[in-house]
């Protein structure tokens, strides 16, 4: 496992990231595009944090290294629709938030008040062994203090995020992890934020699947000219980084589709397949959720994922190996 430590961290030509270990639950990355100085210059976000708390100690960082902050952060993009990726965003009431469309209607759909109600109910032990997970997974993070605020800018496929005299190239390639994936490449800083595409020594999770748009995805990093490559979660990768990645998606893949022919219920396959190499991965129990999906793909079921189920999948999982 990689050491990595929590905050700012100069990856080159105006680019900074902002990391969180251990990259588990809700401990996201995020990222920063400048180009000169307060006043005569301009910066746009990659991704706010889980909460409030979290997202003002960024911002306050990025400051004081760059210059830029809340006040002066001209733009925000959101690489999905997930809570730690989206949280902050209220913070920056100035700045434009940019996401793709199917990002901005999954945002609609789960509000930071859902959350913050699901933790509640499942420390005081209702939703049962769903919300005791949810609780557990959640507890650092303070969701009551969020303000939601949606996207102002949506786009489907392509976008150029001018920044200065910068570009980034926004790049839709989900559904895949969740309903909008987003890619934000900087060609100029060979570098790439990838939010959920990558999880770095921890496990991904497939809310939306296909599951080849996600490898996809991963063939799509690979094929860039990138030197720097920051995940959704984790320390800071390479190309090896990305395959690893790819390589567990089509393991499960192959793993989930010889027990779906076999007749064998998403519950009890997510159980009966080895992990291997992948094993001392982060979350390990979120095999129930990419199962489940991909059950879902093979059978032709369109129908949203059912949240609080899986959350109780994932945690029997959880609580059995614990």
């Amino acid at each position: 496992m990689a050491t990595y430590s929590k905050g700012l961290i100069e990856i080159g030509d105006g680019l900074v990231a902002w990391l969180q270990p251990d990259g588990g639950w809700g401990w996201s990355n995020a990222g920063l595009i400048v180009d000169g100085r307060p006043g005569d210059g301009a910066a746009a976000l990659v991704d706010t944090l889980f909460d409030t708390q979290l997202t003002a100690e960024m911002l306050a960082g990025m400051e004081r290294a760059t210059g830029f902050g809340a006040a002066t952060i001209g733009q925000v993009v959101n690489t999905h629709a997930n809570g730690d990726h989206t949280h902050g965003n209220h913070l920056l009431r100035q700045a434009e938030i940019i996401a793709s469309e199917a990002s901005a209607r999954e945002m609609e759909a789960f509000s930071p008040a859902v959350l913050a109600q699901m933790k509640v109910a499942g420390a005081a032990g209702h939703m049962g062994l769903a919300g005791a997970y949810f609780a557990e997974i959640f507890a650092p993070f303070d969701f009551a203090g969020v303000k939601e605020r949606a996207p102002t800018r949506t786009f489907c496929g392509h976008e150029r995020l001018i920044v200065g005299r910068k570009v980034a190239e926004l790049i839709e390639v989900g559904p895949a992890h969740t309903a909008g994936d987003v890619l934000v490449h900087v060609p100029q800083g060979k570098a790439v934020f990838t939010g959920d595409i990558l999880f770095i020594e921890g496990t991904p999770i497939m809310w939306a699947g296909p599951i080849s748009n996600w490898i996809a995805a991963c063939d799509r990093i690979i094929t860039m000219d990138v030197d720097v490559i920051v995940p959704g979660h984790g320390p800071l990768t390479d190309k090896a980084g990305v395959r690893e990645v790819a390589d567990y998606l089509g393991y499960i893949h192959r793993e989930a589709r010889a027990r779906y022919d076999a007749g064998l219920s998403a519950a009890d396959a997510a159980r009966d397949i080895g992990l291997g190499r992948y094993a001392s991965w982060k979350d390990a129990e979120r095999i129930a959720v990419n199962v489940d999906t991909l059950y879902r793909e093979y059978s032709g079921d369109t129908s949203p994922p059912d949240v609080v189920r899986l959350f109780g999948l994932m945690g029997q999982l959880y609580f059995d190996r614990r």
